[in-house]
């Protein structure tokens, strides 16, 4: 995995609703933007769209990626695309989910497992499909400014698996996803989530013998 020490990594937060199963909650989302002064790829583009095209700047976009389908993580993706003329790309398994959004836009690119995106000055990401917390969920693994990087969506966060108690979500199949593609990274590897704040790798596997006991 090759990486660019030139690339940077900026955090926008955004803020607005979660819906599912009949019920909605205000969340912040973290949008990611990896790129360097000229290009950018946008991950996850939540909520608003003039926030995340204003943090963009007069960078070319190459891509928005969303990490799963629910609705606060691509809710601005399709207005963000065309504001800034780039393709959106999920993983067809999270089809349906897209669809409750946008019923008659279909994502542009399909995310597949091991996938590898290129990012400006030969900084690479590999797409890991890590089902569970929706059934195309996917995290993005790199070496950015010479350090592992994983962008982890909802899948893994500070304290513990993403949630499971919903729709299209299953626990034992997150914390298989979890324990075969994740922790299998190096302990050094930052993380950074969906929601919230960043943790590593080996923060995160000293406690994944209490999740499975919890079964949550």
């Amino acid at each position: 995995m090759t990486g660019s020490a030139n690339l940077r990594v900026d955090r926008v937060i955004t803020r607005g609703g979660f819906t599912l199963d009949g019920q909605t909650f205000m969340v912040d989302n973290n949008v990611w933007l990896v790129g360097d002064d000229d290009e950018v790829l946008v991950i996850d583009a939540a909520h608003d769209p003039s926030v995340i095209a204003a943090a963009v700047g007069g960078r070319t976009v190459t891509g928005i990626v969303a990490t799963h389908g629910h609705n606060d993580h691509i809710n601005a993706a399709a207005e963000l695309a065309d504001l800034v003329r780039a393709p959106i790309a999920l993983h067809p398994a999270d089809d349906e989910l897209w669809r409750m959004v946008y019923p008659r836009r279909p994502p542009d690119r399909a995310l597949a497992d091991n996938q590898i995106l290129t990012l400006p000055g030969g900084g690479v990401l590999q797409v890991l499909h890590t089902p569970g917390h929706s059934p195309g969920g996917v995290c993005l693994y790199g070496q950015l400014q010479n350090s592992p990087v994983l962008f982890s969506g909802d899948t893994l966060f500070r304290g513990g698996p993403g949630a499971t108690g919903r729709s299209f979500s299953d626990f034992p199949t997150i914390l298989t996803s979890i324990r075969s593609r994740l922790l299998t990274l190096p302990a050094a590897t930052i993380v950074h989530t969906g929601h919230g704040d960043d943790t590593t790798i080996g923060e995160e596997a000293l406690d994944v013998d209490d999740w499975a006991r919890r079964g949550h």
